[in-house]
Order: C-alpha cells, then structure tokens, then sequence
C-alpha cells in the first residue's frame, strides 16, 4: 500500500549520504534523512507482513508486535545516544498521542464517510484501552512522586523509573500471551487462504536491510538536528512531539486510513490502538534500560501537561469505542482533539 506513494523517497537515501558527507549541508541532510526514512519504514512494515505470513498466525502476531514500532525505536535510540532526552520523551507522548487522536481519528473520519457508520470488535478495543490505562498509570506515578514528595535524588528517580518500566513490559507480555494464546479469536489473524508474495528469504532480506538504512538515516537525522532546528525556527519538543512520530509512523498510518475506508475498521484499531499500547509498554520501558546501559538515563518522569494529555486522549479513545460502532463525526472530534494538544503543545516552551 506504500508503494505508490512512497516509494519514490528512496532517491532521499543518497541525496542524504551526499548532504552530509559532501557538502556538509545540516538542514538538507535532516530534511533529506527524514524523508528517506518513511518509504525504509514502509519496506520494514511489508517485510515484517509477509514473515508473519509465512510463520504462521502465532508467531507472525510475535513478529509484528516486536517490529511495529522499530523504525521510532531505532531513532529514540540514536537521541538516547546524543542524549537529547527531553526530545525522546516528547516523542513518545507525540506517538501515542497521533496514535489515538489523529490516525483514529482520520480513520473514523474517511470511513464513516464511506460507510456511514462502522462496526468493530468493542471487547477487543476494550483490552488495550485497559492496557493503556494502566501504562498512563505508570507514566503518572513517577512525576506524582516527584512533584508531591520535592525529591529530585536522580538515584530515586532511577529506581522509581526501572521498577515501572519492569512492570509495563511484564505487562506487555501478558497482553501478548491474551491476544495470541489464549483469547487469539478475538483479534485479528492472518486468514488462512492468504498467500505470501515473497519469499521467506526475500522478505527477510529486505527487514534486514531497511533496518540497517533507517539505523543509517536516523543517526544523520539526529546529528543534524540541533543546527537545523535553528534554521527552521523550530523547538526540540515540538519536533519531538509531532514530527519524529509522523515519519516513524508514517506508512503505518496510512494503512490504518485505507483499511478504514474498505470498511475494515477492526484492522484500523489494531494498527492505532495496539500501536499506541506497544509504544507505552514496550518502547519506553526498553529506551530506559538503554538509557541506563549508555550513561544517558531516561526517568518516567514526563511532564504534567504531557501525562495529562496521554491520560485525557486514551479516556477519549475508551470512550467513543465502548459501543463498536464509529462514525465520521466521531472521528472529527478526535481530530480536533489533537490539534487542540498540539496547538498548546507548540505553544508550551519546555525546552
């Protein structure tokens, strides 16, 4: 589904090579490096499809829950690496938040204006709303217990931080085993019939070697980005929150719109929601431990316009999908939801 539109951005993978080691051109090589990176993301997103096709439901559901996130992970990892902390952390809440409000919302959007009103799977929406719940829950008690208690001891704050990444990801693995062993029929699966278009081989090369350009791409990225932030009159926070997030995310988003449109809207919120729950309970727990592992910590302790926003949008999102069904209107009012956050977001001058 990328493929047409996309791929045409592969051109942007020597055109960034050239900007950086040629003439040296910051603002082109993180221009150039961030549009590089979305077709790489794409070819990530179709090998990772046509393993689990040829693995079988069970294991093709582990391989894309560990590589639905990886293109953001790898890029939250180099800035780990160049320890612009603040900036991996806007880009977490940013993904959850475009998760939730802005890719549901334009789902619920094209597809109720095509179908009028949809129909989708409530109880298994229900688990990861609870799932996410639980996580804006761990991301909550970490500030709580620095605000109410004034302790900023950088050891506490650690520990604090560690203990509740251990408790997602426990969590994250307990999901995993409700959605693919013992609850599997209520989520999606690969059918049956469905047939791979590549080989085994072929689909893992190509995994491996988008894997290795988008590590490539990000880290040109994240080197460029303190001089091209200030030529483009941007901060680190809101880039962190709006644009890291669209480019790791990108030709993921745009599969949750188009499986909206053919009516397909259990797929859509697999996509968003289960994309937004791997992120709060997988990635931001393992972006801590390397933290930790690099002498460049990362605590769980997000600020209060951030965890407030996390916390109102999976409320809006358990809301609106209680009853199964959505429509146009539905998804405009998650839309505005999100410009509204990011509107104050761009106003909010953290960093």
């Amino acid at each position: 589904m990328w493929k047409p539109r996309l791929s045409w951005l592969l051109v942007l993978v020597p055109v960034s090579l050239a900007a950086d080691f040629l003439f040296h051109n910051e603002l082109l090589t993180f221009l150039t490096a961030a549009g590089a990176i979305l077709p790489l993301a794409g070819l990530i997103g179709e090998g990772t499809e046509e393993l689990a096709v040829h693995a079988g439901p069970r294991v093709g559901g582990l391989l894309n829950a560990t590589f639905g996130n990886v293109t953001e992970l790898i890029i939250a990892i180099f800035l780990v690496l160049d320890d612009e902390i603040d900036v991996v952390k806007a880009s977490l809440t940013g993904s959850i938040l475009g998760n939730l409000l802005l890719v549901l919302g334009l789902s619920f959007l094209v597809g109720g204006l095509r179908h009028r009103e949809q129909s989708f799977n409530a109880q298994a929406a229900g688990v990861h709303a609870s799932s996410l719940i639980l996580a804006v829950i761990g991301l909550l008690m970490p500030a709580l217990f620095v605000l109410t208690t004034g302790q900023h001891d950088f050891i506490e704050r650690e520990v604090v931080s560690a203990s509740v990444a251990v408790v997602l990801m426990a969590l994250y693995v307990l999901a995993l085993v409700f959605v693919m062993v013992t609850h599997e029929h209520l989520f999606r699966t690969p059918s049956h019939d469905e047939q791979p278009r590549w080989s085994r081989k072929r689909a893992l090369g190509v995994l491996i070697g988008a894997t290795v350009l988008v590590a490539l791409e990000a880290e040109l990225l994240v080197g460029a980005l303190e001089p091209a932030l200030a030529d483009l009159g941007l901060s680190k926070f809101f880039v962190g929150l709006i644009l890291v997030p669209i480019i790791g995310n990108a030709a993921e988003h745009s599969s949750a719109i188009l499986f909206a449109a053919r009516n397909k809207v259990d797929v859509t919120l697999e996509i968003a929601i289960g994309s937004s729950t791997q992120v709060a309970l997988f990635v931001a727990p393992v972006l801590v431990f390397v933290s930790l592992a690099v002498g460049h910590p990362m605590d769980f302790v997000f600020t209060t316009f951030e965890v407030a926003a996390v916390g109102l949008s999976t409320l809006i999102v358990a809301v609106i999908s209680s009853d199964g069904k959505s429509n146009w209107l539905e998804g405009a009012q998650l839309i505005a939801a999100y410009l509204i956050i990011a509107i104050s977001f761009f106003f909010v001058q953290t960093l």
